[in-house]
């Protein structure tokens, strides 16, 4: 059995919660892999909230984001680390995938940021309209590393309609 790079470089990391084994989480974790965008709840001060559509790179249980300064999504993880992540519906409304996590602001040596950008940057090569991906992190260079803590996901299996929460 091949392991993902990302693995051998993270080694011991945190416990994935979605089991490849079971087809629906297959699938959500399928969704996470490959959708490009996925909005990225965070609170303000004062308690509103504010969601953003960010570029992000899945490593089950850990999302790449990535920022520029001084924005207000990074002002709120400071404040409050804790978010929410949602991807856009499929299917007509009949797959859905919401997660729950804390958002840190590593510095960009972390061993877990150090070993997902690759994969970031594969992932983002074609959409990047800049001439490299050391370009685009100039603009866009403070990570944001989110532990996620729970999946809730529906998805249509035999025409049902089915929910699942993780854990």
């Amino acid at each position: 059995m091949r392991r993902d790079p990302v693995d051998q470089d993270l080694g011991r990391g945190p416990a994935a919660l979605l089991d490849a084994g079971r087809a629906d989480d297959a699938h959500t974790s399928e969704r996470l892999s490959r959708e490009p965008i996925i909005w990225l709840g965070t609170t303000r001060p004062d308690g509103r909230p504010h969601r953003v559509p960010v570029w992000f790179l899945w490593h089950d249980p850990l999302v790449l984001v990535f920022s520029m300064p001084r924005t207000q999504k990074l002002r709120n993880i400071t404040g409050t680390p804790w978010v929410t992540l949602t991807l856009d519906t499929a299917d007509r409304g009949r797959d859905i995938v919401m997660a729950e996590g804390r958002a840190s602001r590593p510095v960009d040596t972390t061993t877990a940021v150090q070993a997902m950008v690759p994969a970031f940057a594969h992932k983002y090569s074609e959409l990047m309209q800049v001439p490299s991906f050391d370009d685009w992190r100039s603009t866009f260079s403070e990570p944001i590393l989110v532990t996620v803590s729970r999946v809730v996901a529906w998805t249509r299996r035999g025409g049902e309609l089915r929910y699942r929460s993780v854990p």
